[in-house]
């Protein structure tokens, strides 16, 4: 074997081991993405699975992270690893066509409801408005928790927006923001719509997206049941999501 030959296999060794170091370095990362997206998943859905489909993601992270951007490599993996995962639901069509109809359905329900009667709405109102029974509507409402945003949603043009605007959210800037279209229209439509939130919903989307704290520890912080966390956490989505399409930032 030449000299060349074996620098050339030592040193994809050494990079090897490297990755694979990191990879158990950051793996907590994954477990903790992977056990937040779990609560509002079904149990038929295998953790393994998902937490297989979080490592891909950080190892994505670790062959595409840019050192000269301005974040923090977590932040970038935690963005790649949640996408990873979120793929991987996709594939088994966890939220198939029939289920984004579901939730668009109980959306436009509650945008008639709050118009029509101009002031919030109750779960029971909004299910009696879709003809279906309160259990029927919980499970639609769950489901909700799981496509927030849904990037196909937004009325972008074209693939190269699609994967900017990803690109964007992912490092915190990208090569040209000003190219990507409503870029900013949305980012302020997410921060107002924030913004007009009930100040307990408000309080338990901060305390969950920005502090990452789980649904037991607010629970614990606002002294209130993890149910009850969970039932704000599902009622500030479906209220952000009725505010965003006011705003024609999600398509009707």
């Amino acid at each position: 074997m030449g000299v060349a030959k074996r620098e050339t296999e030592a040193f994809e060794q050494g990079n090897v081991l490297m990755r694979n170091e990191s990879i158990v370095q950051y793996l907590p990362f994954v477990k903790n993405v992977v056990n937040r997206i779990a609560v509002h998943l079904p149990p038929s859905v295998e953790k393994d699975d998902l937490i297989n489909a979080g490592v891909i993601g950080l190892m994505n992270a670790m062959e595409n992270y840019d050192c000269k951007r301005d974040n923090k490599f977590s932040t970038y993996a935690v963005f790649r690893i949640k996408g990873a995962v979120l793929s991987e639901l996709r594939s088994r069509d966890f939220l198939s066509r029939s289920s984004r109809s579901k939730i668009r359905e109980l959306t436009r329900a509650h945008e008639r409801l709050e118009q029509k009667l101009g002031r919030e709405v109750s779960d029971e109102e909004i299910a009696e408005e879709m003809n279906i029974g309160l259990d029927a509507f919980y499970q639609i409402r769950a489901m909700s928790n799981m496509s927030f945003v849904n990037i196909d949603e937004m009325g972008l043009a074209s693939k190269e927006e699609k994967t900017g605007l990803m690109e964007y959210l992912a490092h915190g800037k990208g090569e040209d923001p000003s190219n990507l279209t409503g870029l900013k229209e949305i980012k302020g439509g997410i921060a107002n719509a924030i913004e007009e939130l009930p100040e307990k919903e408000k309080l338990v989307i901060s305390l969950y997206y920005w502090d990452e704290l789980n649904m037991k520890e607010i629970g614990a912080a606002l002294e209130i049941t993890e149910s009850r966390v969970s039932q704000l956490h599902s009622q500030a989505i479906l209220h952000l999501r009725t505010k965003l399409r006011k705003r024609n930032l999600l398509d009707m």
